[in-house]
């Protein structure tokens, strides 16, 4: 269409002028100045219409370059810091000036206005900073490549995929921006050759326009060179990069194989074993310790083998170590502090085989004598006692009391060391009214008459604990205490006797008593009783002075 009317305005243009030679002088003269005008007017709007035409174009393009904003807005900042630089300059020299010359007070309040005006500007530059030394000097510049690590052992095989993981997406970021100037230059040289155009069709208007155009097509070729020659070079690097983690990261998967390997190995031959060791040995206290052991030895074994495939890098070795100490111990708490119980127990010399202990576990207390004391746990076989009869009512039975119990429940010994005795005691209530002094002396005759042996017998074995101990009160002879109670006055009779048949002697002890209280007519053994008291009153009132009966 447009080359249509192009042809129709030449094709105007030729029929005027072959019209102006057929007619005369005169009025040739006046057409042909018509024509003129006819033709400049023409001209005007063939102009104006081109003009048009690239301001069309001009606004298709700025809409394309508007969407590549982040290098637009870079060089926009770039020449805006300039801008604010060369301002500042501006202002510092007339401050400097009016420093020394100014005199009117007009001239100070241009200096005041001026000195708030450059600490506005030195701020913006601050914020500018960087963005006039370089126009998209951010932008060209390729993400930082960090210190490759050495993939030394499998937990950092994860650490190399997540680094190659964002080695590429940096080297992609990169590689877009640079596509996306790429894009932008091409509109840019669209866009100077338009304004080079409409400069041909109006130099004065579009000379400052163009020479800005130019400038900036200039800058951003720079730029796209730049950054050619830094993609090939950050692509190297990257390569590298990558190829030293892929090789750190086989290394390690070829060494989780052959551990791998190792591990079924292992498990494997253990597996056996422990079918033997279940085939062979029928008593479940053996079968139970060879199949600890062989689990046991499993362990260190695997353990030794990651130590071996890992001796080279001690650091990350330590570190492993220190995850696997932290599980196990986590895991197996109780068996380290069983066996930590027992280093106690064998080498502090509180309980031995053969002594009488009673342990406080759950709320209940068992008492019995130790028949065995392994690398996890104490056995007792539970004897007949006072706390059998008051407590548990039953006896007789295997206690298993972990070792670890030594430092959190209360373990009593009642035959630590040389001391097999213990005292013992029986109680006895009497009436208010009886000859409590003759008890007290029958009780003490009896308790003595029955416990001299004892009493004998850990004299002696005092004697000998006073090398190990501080022993104050060494007094072994029975003790009679009485006390006044709501029923009567009781009678406490303390005695020592065997720390293993307690009692026999207090059976004994008990019907001696008994059998002598009553064979005293002023003796009376007592039990709850009410006495009550009656007084008569008579039924008649009796007056008193100064009342009315």
């Amino acid at each position: 269409m447009k080359l249509i009317q192009r042809l129709f305005f030449t094709f105007l243009l030729l029929f005027s002028s072959l019209h102006a030679a057929d007619t005369p002088t005169a009025t040739g003269e006046a057409n042909s100045s018509e024509a003129a005008q006819n033709a400049a007017l023409e001209r005007k709007a063939l102009i104006q219409e081109q003009i048009n035409q690239y301001k069309i174009e001009l606004g298709k393009l700025d809409a394309q370059i508007s969407e590549e904003n982040v290098w637009i807005k870079s060089y926009a900042s770039y020449l805006t810091s300039l801008e604010v630089k060369n301002n500042l300059d501006t202002i510092k020299k007339r401050i400097k000036w009016l420093s020394k010359h100014a005199k009117t007070s007009s001239d100070m309040d241009e200096l005041t206005g001026l000195i708030s005006k450059e600490n506005i500007l030195t701020s913006q530059i601050n914020k500018l900073k960087g963005d006039s030394s370089a126009p998209f000097s951010k932008l060209i510049t390729p993400p930082k490549i960090d210190d490759v690590p050495k993939i030394s052992n499998p937990f950092e095989i994860f650490t190399g995929l997540s680094l190659i993981k964002t080695i590429d997406a940096n080297y992609e970021d990169y590689k877009k921006r640079k596509e996306n100037l790429s894009r932008l230059i091409i509109f840019l040289r669209k866009e100077l050759t338009l304004y080079k155009k409409l400069y041909k069709i109006n130099q004065e208007k579009y000379q400052d326009i163009l020479e800005k155009k130019q400038t900036e097509l200039e800058r951003f070729e720079r730029a796209i060179d730049t950054m050619n020659v830094t993609l090939n070079v950050y692509q190297k690097r990257l390569e590298i990069a990558k190829i030293s983690i892929n090789k750190g990261i086989e290394k390690q998967v070829y060494r989780l194989i052959k551990i791998g390997i190792a591990v079924l190995v292992v498990f494997f031959i253990f597996f056996l074993l422990k079918l033997v060791v279940k085939k062979y040995i029928t008593d479940n206290e053996r079968f139970y310790m060879a199949n600890k052991i062989i689990t046991f030895t499993n362990f260190t074994i695997i353990i030794l083998i990651v130590f071996f495939n890992y001796i080279e890098n001690v650091s990350y070795l330590v570190t492993i170590l220190g995850f696997a100490s932290a599980g196990i111990a986590i895991a197996m708490k109780d068996w380290f502090m069983s066996i930590l119980g027992w280093l106690v127990i064998v080498f502090g010399g509180s309980v031995h085989v053969g002594d009488r202990i009673r342990v406080d576990m759950d709320g209940k207390k068992y008492v019995g004598d130790v028949l065995d004391i392994s690398l996890l746990r104490m056995t007792i076989l539970e004897d007949i006692t006072l706390t059998s009869i008051m407590q548990n009512r039953r006896a007789g039975r295997i206690i298993f009391i972990p070792n670890n119990y030594i430092f959190t429940q209360m373990i009593a010994n009642y035959t630590h060391y040389s001391l097999k005795t213990v005292w013992d005691g029986v109680k006895i209530t009497i009436t208010f009214d009886s000859n409590h002094k003759k008890a007290m002396h029958l009780v003490k005759e009896i308790t003595k008459k029955y416990s001299k042996g004892y009493t004998d017998i850990t004299r002696k074995q005092l004697n000998k604990l006073r090398q190990h101990y501080s022993l104050k009160n060494t007094n072994v002879e029975p003790r009679i205490y009485s006390f006044i109670e709501a029923n009567g006055l009781d009678i406490e009779a303390w005695y020592l006797t065997n720390a293993y048949g307690t009692l026999t002697l207090r059976s004994v002890i008990s019907s001696e008593i008994v059998d002598a209280f009553n064979a005293e007519d002023d003796i009376t053994i007592a039990y709850p009783t009410q006495k009550l008291h009656v007084s008569m009153q008579s039924e008649e009132p009796v007056a008193h002075n100064n009342e009315i009966v």
